[in-house]
């Protein structure tokens, strides 16, 4: 069987959950936290090898809370994502606070990925769907040796991926003819009331989605190759970071979409009509716990998955 990687994108801080590390939540009925719901769904699906990305200064905390326990049902990597992990010949900026975004974050695992993977963000439930028809896509269609990047995408339905509790970004998808993936536009405050859909753009202009449009979840199935492209890409990036800018990001989902436009890569968009949820905000919690509990009642999990 084709070995496969699961990545996990765990090094946030969680600044719009209060402070706290909102990865590190207990969720289930037994202090399950979201990722080990994500773990089960794609060690059932078929993927071999679990591969956190955290901050140094996690480690401890992450290894005594989730990583102990998977190292006894699958092969556990650990890459960590730090602000000065830099190109050669870059420094960083005086006052900048985090790391560079989720296109660093994959490239701090690239000692430890040796195989096509799936990328994912840590505090996001995506049922399991999403990983199964990634798995089987990778193992059975993805090309790794062409001289186009093959990918895939989760395309989640917008109106399953929204917030009680306020406005979401999302990356919604435009799908061509082909059902691969044209462009996606980053899309602010979207939620929906008594009146229908709302969102706006980065300039906070009202703008139009619909309920039913394909929208990213950053859950990506990659060919290792790409880790070459972003590697090229960092310093390029880096290098036209304005002076004074503390914020920029790296992020995985430009590169992806850069790389489509260049003809360097196609998408396949993967439906999944599974509800997402994740704690965005603190008032989120509650739904989640509930909504886990009630996937425990319907069969879906185990009272213990581990």
């Amino acid at each position: 069987m084709k070995q496969t990687s699961l990545v996990i994108m765990a090094a946030g801080i969680g600044s719009r959950f209060g402070g706290g590390i909102k990865q590190l939540e207990p969720v289930g009925p037994n202090g399950e936290i979201i990722m080990d719901y994500s773990i089960h769904d794609a060690l059932e699906a078929g993927f071999n090898k679990i591969i956190f990305i955290i901050r140094k200064d996690l480690e401890k905390d992450l290894k005594e809370i989730i990583g102990n326990r998977i190292e006894k049902v699958a092969p556990v990597e650990y890459a960590f994502q730090e602000m000065d992990d830099l190109p050669e010949g870059f420094t960083v900026p005086e006052g900048r606070k985090k790391p560079w975004g989720t296109g660093q974050a994959v490239l701090a695992a690239r000692n430890v990925i040796h195989e096509p993977f799936l990328v994912i963000n840590a505090d996001d439930y995506y049922g399991k769907e999403g990983f199964k028809k990634i798995h089987d896509y990778m193992v059975n269609e993805m090309d790794e040796d062409g001289d186009c990047y093959d990918m895939c995408m989760a395309g989640f339905i917008l109106s399953n991926t929204l917030s009680e509790n306020g406005g979401v970004t999302r990356g919604v998808a435009t799908v061509d003819e082909n059902g691969c993936l044209a462009k996606v536009t980053e899309t602010y405050d979207i939620y929906q009331d008594a009146d229908g859909m709302h969102a706006s753009d980065n300039d906070g202009n009202p703008v139009t989605v619909e309920a039913g449009q394909h929208v990213s979840m950053n859950m990506f199935g990659l060919p290792m190759g790409f880790l070459k492209e972003l590697e090229k890409g960092f310093p390029e990036f880096l290098g036209n970071v304005k002076e004074g800018d503390v914020k920029a990001e790296y992020l995985l989902p430009a590169m992806i979409d850069q790389c489509i436009r260049t003809g360097k890569a196609r998408v396949r968009v993967l439906e999944t009509r599974d509800k997402w949820f994740g704690v965005t905000y603190k008032e989120d919690k509650p739904a989640v716990v509930a909504s886990i509990r009630r996937l425990v009642d319907e069969g879906v999990y185990p009272e213990k998955l581990f």
